[in-house]
């Protein structure tokens, strides 16, 4: 059927109705655009969206000619959004997709190449996998309607049986001719497949078959399907079946089949009735009586009840005897109940006693106006919640603030005068964790610990990942160490608020926690500092850290490694510093993870380099530092706030890609992936100084890139954001400046020159004639941006919060 030409018409017509997916889209896209069947187009209609899919979508069409966005002017609902996408279609055969599922490699091809084999029938049903959060997927239960055996296509009186597959589009071609021979279309509202499957279906009259999966039906754990919200919008389902059978009434030809969508009306009626949760309680009675009226209105002459209790559940709707349901469903759920007691039992046995006091307080009212702060672990006050919790002394002083920190660190006298804190596991830290209004955290708070309802809770998390985080991680069990995800994600389900910096994070969050939380687009409340920090702030810090006037000061903070145990120094540190010459001077920091390394001691006490590891603040690392080294530590993404020269070292990519996985290819090079210079080896990294290429015009332009990429909303009024939507309840804002109108700290050699607030180019800094190398050490980002975040770590009980990102 297919022509050829400049206006050929393409096998395939896919339309992806596009609403709040961010998190799943991109993976949608793809899975259709890799396929190696190319003849078909794909309209995505992006249904008014408040999140960032429709850029998304923008940036797909931008790429590929075969991508057509539509953006409606307001949310139309699925089936209108639809409708939408088939004004446009000039495929053969018509593909809905739904825009959080995915097409599996070779589905168009398998397709394309049944329906040549069956002669084009007007309906080619196909068939799906449900896949989970957890990675495991399960075939339709029915896949054995699909048997392709006997005549390759037929009508639906032969095989009446594939009424009973789920009442759906996505798992069906349907041949366009066909479509706007009868003139189907959608209908607004919940349930809008029942009218077009089932009036598609009774007027086919070929239809054909493939047993195969081809597609993947995502399963949300948490939100994604408004079916399974409590709404009366669950009404619609009689407004659907009134269309149904106004469809038969007005083609006699097909009366057949009224005794088949009765059953499959009711079937549907019984199933909304039955499912917890999807009726408000003063709606439930109203609904069983209105399905009681169409139970009467409609049943066929002769019609034969089902046996069992499915019977006796269509006798109870055919008399409108609704208390005698109720009366069944409640047996019903005592012997579910007993079925399940023995296990239950065993649950309560392993779980641990809350202690009697906690209970005890959790039943007391919440203190509206107390907030409680946690940083890495109840290690100091740092990164994100720190800056918070200065912005909320400022814009909402009547909350105050208390921090958990561990034991050792209160007795050693480490925190900061004048900040209220508990020790983790005191009396008053179960006390305050049970009656503050706000929890704020970079990282979980521990199992033990109930999210009442009333608490508001704001996972700041701490860092950009580039390695894969959350549920992604199961498919790096070296990384994930025996990490329990349906543990991660029930401390991720306490989350009110997930705090991004850029759009990159977001739809990463989104699809790897799959929990029912709010985007909080609002930047680092860490990385303010960068733009509020002065001249003479910069070089305060410097003189602190003793770096001399006029040195290059290079800050190299490696990540830690999944797959190795322990500290294992990636650079041979004396030579590099030996190589860089006079005019530079290394600051390393380790990760946190490590404990002190007394090879860099002694580097240090040899004046090679200067060991920052145990600096308290990373950011004024950060302002100190003239260039930063680097692997896949995500202090990148802040430091690229500063607008000054990063090098990326990755001597070990491939391995760390396959141990850890990562989400996207920061050494591709291109524009966006890549911050500046890249090196591989030590003779590179030297050699990137040596030529000046750590800070030329092509580093500046790969810098800017990723700037606009990944500094997205980091404008130095990230913290305002956060405390106004989280404890003020008010619009995060003010809206993030343009890129171009922030003004950044001032770089070292700026402020030393007493120059505007901005960066002056280092270009052209070249280092003196290659000398011989030596030994090697390694280090990371400490205590603000980490490479972990909220649910990824390894030590002790870090260990069980591992999958979050930093």
């Amino acid at each position: 059927m297919s022509e050829t030409g400049l206006d050929a018409v393409p096998r395939f017509s896919i339309i992806v109705p596009v609403f709040r997916v961010q998190g799943f889209l991109r993976a949608c896209m793809d899975s259709v655009l890799a396929q190696e069947f190319t003849d078909f187009e794909l309209i995505a209609v992006d249904d008014c969206s408040p999140d960032h899919s429709g850029a998304i979508l923008d940036e797909y069409a931008a790429r590929d000619d075969r991508v057509q966005v539509l953006h409606l002017p307001e949310n139309a609902g699925l089936g209108p959004a639809r409708n939408a996408g088939l004004e446009k279609v000039r495929g053969d055969y018509v593909l809905f997709l739904d825009s959080d599922d995915t097409l599996v490699p070779g589905a168009l091809g398998a397709l394309a190449d049944r329906l040549a084999a069956t002669g084009d029938p007007e309906i080619l049903i196909f068939d799906y996998a449900r896949t989970y959060w957890d990675g495991s997927t399960r075939r339709n239960a029915l896949s054995g309607l699909l048997d392709e055996s006997g005549a390759p296509a037929f009508s639906l009186a032969e095989r009446p049986q594939l009424l009973d597959l789920l009442q759906i589009v996505w798992n069906k071609a349907y041949r366009r001719d066909f479509i706007e021979e009868h003139g189907f279309t959608f209908p607004p509202g919940y349930y809008e497949d029942a009218p077009w499957t089932f009036c598609t279906l009774i007027t086919a009259r070929r239809i054909a078959v493939l047993d195969r999966v081809a597609l993947h039906y995502r399963q949300r754990r948490q939100g994604g399907n408004i079916l399974r919200t409590t709404s009366r919008k669950h009404f619609d389902v009689f407004d659907q079946y009134a269309r149904v059978f106004a469809y038969l009434d007005a083609h006699p030809e097909l009366s057949r089949w009224r005794p088949d969508m009765f059953r499959k009306m009711v079937d549907h009626y019984l199933t909304v009735l039955d499912k917890p949760g999807r009726l408000p309680r003063n709606a439930t009675a109203e609904f069983f009586h209105r399905a009681a009226r169409d139970y009467r209105l409609r049943i066929p002459a002769g019609f034969v009840r089902p046996t069992g209790m499915a019977g006796g559940k269509y006798a109870l709707l055919a008399k409108d005897a609704y208390p005698a349901l109720a009366g069944l469903k409640a047996v019903g759920k005592v012997r579910r109940t007993v079925r399940k007691h023995a296990g239950k039992r065993v649950r309560q046995a392993k779980r641990k006693a809350m202690d009697l006091r906690y209970q005890a307080l959790l039943r007391q009212p919440l203190d509206d106006n107390l907030a409680v702060y946690s940083a890495y672990w109840n290690r100091r006050p740092a990164c994100n919640p720190l800056a918070v919790y200065e912005k909320a002394k400022e814009l909402a002083p009547g909350i105050h603030g208390v921090w958990v920190v561990k034991k050792q660190l209160a007795e050693a006298g480490e925190i900061p005068a004048g900040i209220d804190h508990v020790v983790l596991n005191s009396p008053r830290y179960w006390e305050v964790m049970a009656r503050a209004k706000y929890l704020v955290n970079n990282v979980n708070f521990a199992d033990g610990v109930v999210k009442r309802e009333g608490q508001i809770h704001l996972q700041t998390h701490h860092g950009t990942p580039l390695k894969s985080m959350g549920t992604d991680q199961k498919r790096y069990p070296a990384a994930a160490k025996g990490m329990s995800f349906r543990k991660l994600l029930a401390r991720a389900d306490r989350w009110d608020f997930s705090l991004s910096a850029n759009q990159h994070t977001t739809e990463q969050w989104e699809r790897v926690y799959p929990c029912d939380f709010e985007a909080l687009n609002a930047g680092y409340p860490r990385n303010d500092v960068y733009y509020r920090a002065t001249a003479q702030d910069v070089l305060d810090i410097r003189a602190r850290l003793g770096i001399a006037p006029g040195r290059i000061a290079v800050l190299y903070a490696p990540t830690m490694r999944d797959y190795q145990v322990g500290y294992v120094p990636r650079l041979d540190l004396e030579r590099i510093s030996r190589e860089l010459g006079e005019d530079f001077v290394l600051l390393v920091r380790t990760h946190y993870f490590y404990d002190q390394d007394p090879r860099l001691q002694a580097l240090q006490e040899r004046g090679a380099l200067i060991d920052v590891s145990g600096h308290p603040v990373v950011e004024e690392l950060c302002l100190a530092a003239d260039a930063l080294i680097t692997d896949y530590s995500s202090i990148m993404f802040d430091y690229a706030n500063l607008d000054r020269p990063i090098v990326t070292y990755a001597d070990d990519w491939d391995t760390y890609v396959r141990s850890r996985g990562v989400t996207f290819d920061l050494l591709s090079g291109r524009p966006g992936d890549t911050p500046g210079a890249l090196a591989t080896t030590e003779d590179e990294l030297i050699e990137a100084f040596r030529s000046g290429r750590w800070d030329d015009e092509r580093a500046t332009e790969l810098r800017a890139a990723f700037r606009a990429r990944f500094c997205q909303w980091d404008d130095g009024h990230a913290a305002e954001r956060v405390v106004r939507r989280v404890f003020l309840g008010q619009e995060a804002t003010p809206a993030p400046l343009p890129q171009a109108e922030r003004t950044v700290a001032p770089s070292p050699r700026a402020a030393a020159a007493g120059s505007a607030p901005g960066r002056l180019p280092l270009a052209g800094t070249r280092l003196p004639a290659q000398r011989d190398s030596g030994p090697s050490a390694e280090a990371t980002s400490a205590v603000a941006p980490s490479d972990v975040t909220p649910a990824d770590v390894t030590p002790s009980a870090e260990a069980t919060d591992m999958g979050l990102a930093g």
